[in-house]
C-alpha cells in the first residue's frame, strides 16, 4: 500500500524545503509553527464583509483599474485541486452596449484561516484584474499590494498541508 505524500501542496518547491517540510510534519511540529506565526481567525466571514476588504485593498492599490462587480465566499471552490480563490470577467451584450462584470470567489476555507492567508489570496486575484498569466509582472504587482507576498504563499501551502494532515487543530 503506498503512502499518503506528506507535502501535497508543495510540489513546486525545492527538494531542500520540501525536506524542511517533511521534518517539521514527522516531528508534529508543523501545527506550533504555524501557531507562533499567525493568529487564528479574522472577523470577515461574511460575503458583504469580504467585499469591503476586497474593495479596500483595490482602492488602495488598483484606483485605476475597472470595478469588481462581486466578492463572495463559495463552497465549491475545490482546494485539494488548487484551486483557492477564482476570478471571472463576463462580457455580455445589453441593448447596444457591451457590459463587462468582474467577480471574485475565495474558498470557503479562509472563513477560519488566519486573516494574512486571506489577504494573500485576495491580493492575488486582485493582481488579475491586471495581469490574467502568472508572470514576473503578476508576482511583482502582487508583492507591491503585499510585501510579504512569497512568504504568505509558502506559509498558505504549510496551513493545508496541515490542515491535511493534523486537522483543524491549526
Amino acid at each position: 500500500m503506498s503512502r499518503k505524500p506528506k507535502i501535497n501542496f508543495l510540489s513546486g518547491y525545492s527538494p531542500e524545503l520540501q525536506q524542511q517540510a517533511e521534518n517539521l510534519i514527522d516531528s508534529g511540529k508543523l501545527p506550533d509553527y504555524l501557531r507562533k506565526r499567525y493568529q487564528p481567525g479574522h472577523s470577515i466571514v461574511g460575503s458583504k464583509a469580504l467585499y469591503q476588504y476586497t474593495l479596500e485593498l483595490k482602492n488602495r492599490y488598483l484606483r485605476q483599474s475597472a470595478p469588481i462587480n462581486k466578492v463572495e465566499y463559495d463552497d465549491r471552490i475545490d482546494v485539494i485541486h488548487n484551486a483557492l480563490g477564482l476570478h471571472t470577467h463576463i462580457s455580455r451584450v445589453q441593448g447596444s452596449k457591451l457590459r463587462s462584470k468582474k467577480e471574485i470567489r475565495i474558498a470557503s476555507l479562509f472563513k477560519q484561516a488566519p486573516e494574512p492567508f486571506l489577504r494573500m489570496i485576495v491580493v492575488h486575484e486582485l493582481a488579475h484584474i491586471r495581469e490574467k498569466e502568472h508572470n514576473r509582472a503578476f508576482y511583482k504587482l502582487c508583492q507591491h499590494m503585499e510585501p510579504d507576498y512569497h512568504q504568505l504563499e509558502l506559509d498558505l501551502r504549510l496551513y493545508l498541508t496541515c490542515l491535511d494532515r493534523f486537522g483543524p487543530l491549526c
